[in-house]
């Protein structure tokens, strides 16, 4: 890869230096043809790369763990699986890398599906906005599952 530094540097000892293409490729450790084509080519154009979609090992067990980070996004708090419980389900399917990229995938879903929401409470109120109110939880069964559920008054 070439960066835009390099260019600027092999750019500069062809124009000012007046070394040739092969000097300048013996000096960079960049091919000839490489040289060439970059000094050939015209000066507002910069070096673009096209990333490949690397297959990872995680690739193929995505799908199942973003449907369960999903079904667990409805859970409550205690009720969520951890990262080490989602990683020893999709390792029973036959994942073979490691914890850590899953850590990775989870903490990336988690920062995009907006969890993180920012609100604004003020704390200085005028007379007569600000009430008093109560916190309370309250658990129930639900298909047999005991569940809680935090009330709002």
């Amino acid at each position: 890869m070439i960066t835009m530094d390099m260019l600027a540097k092999v750019r500069r000892m062809k124009m000012r230096e007046k070394l040739t293409i092969s000097e300048i490729a013996k000096r960079t450790g960049l091919a000839r043809n490489f040289v060439k084509r970059w000094l050939n080519a015209p000066g507002d154009i910069s070096p673009k790369y096209l990333r490949q979609s690397n297959m990872t090992k995680l690739s193929d067990y995505e799908e199942t763990l973003f449907m369960a980070l999903k079904v667990d996004a409805h859970r409550d708090k205690d009720g969520r699986r951890t990262a080490r419980a989602l990683f020893v389900q999709i390792r029973a399917q036959g994942y073979r890398g490691g914890c850590s990229a899953v850590t990775d995938f989870i903490r990336a879903w988690r920062s995009d599906s907006g969890k993180a929401v920012k609100a604004f409470v003020p704390l200085v109120f005028e007379n007569g906005e600000a009430f008093q109110f109560d916190w309370s939880e309250e658990g129930m069964m639900v298909g047999g599952c005991f569940t809680r559920y935090s009330l709002r008054n």
